[in-house]
């Protein structure tokens, strides 16, 4: 009789807990939890970002625009909030977070490179081009084994075909404008697939390999 108690005092707590977080904003039946402090926001910002078609741009934008206001050098973020813009086709806003993100660090390829597709988005074609060979030239010098501590990046040499075509694309110039975005949004995916790839597949192989 006591168990009995006991579990039905505990299913009261835990609907009446739900509950009371459902009307704070939080369903427990979710997956969509939300994550706290800035590092939980970037993460769910970049998490929403990296899924491409399934991911939400709009909470992957107010999740970074959280972590930008809070902290503009954490991480990548500036970059990732800039590349969340130019998705949703909000080429002044990503032109505006991408010439931070450069100033934040003059090295960030991927910066440079989303950057000059927003000025040519936005018309700004001689400058677009010049943005984008620097791009396009920093991103074939840093993209290679060992690029973000992954020593077997791009053994499939995907990422190097999408770099020299996105080069032999920018070298046709502004009036080729729709071949150099589509060029330069492939050499994008395929570093995002890559990185994929390495993170989340290349240890499994790895470790079948040693068994």
């Amino acid at each position: 009789m006591r168990k009995k108690v006991k579990r039905y005092v505990l299913a009261v707590v835990l609907i009446l807990g739900s509950l009371s977080l459902s009307a704070c904003g939080v369903d427990l039946f979710s997956s969509s939890i939300p994550r706290f402090g800035i590092g939980g926001k970037y993460n769910e910002g970049r998490e929403q970002f990296t899924r491409g078609r399934g991911g939400n741009m709009d909470v992957a934008i107010a999740d970074l625009e959280e972590v930008v206001r809070e902290d503009p050098t954490y991480r990548d973020s500036l970059t990732l909030l800039g590349r969340a813009y130019y998705r949703k086709e909000r080429y002044r806003d990503a032109r505006q977070i991408l010439q931070r993100a450069v100033v934040v660090n003059k090295e960030d390829e991927i910066a440079w490179l989303t950057l000059g597709m927003a000025e040519l988005q936005l018309g700004d074609d001689e400058k677009a081009i010049d943005t984008l060979k620097g791009g396009v030239t920093l991103v074939s010098k840093v993209a290679v084994y060992g690029y973000r501590g992954y020593p077997e990046w791009d053994v499939r040499h995907t990422v190097r075909a999408a770099i020299s075509r996105a080069a032999f694309e920018i070298t046709k110039g502004p009036e080729n404008k729709n071949g150099i975005l589509s060029a330069c949004n492939t050499l994008l995916a395929r570093m995002d697939d890559e990185e994929g790839f390495q993170k989340n597949v290349a240890p499994r192989q790895a470790e079948h390999d040693l068994q």
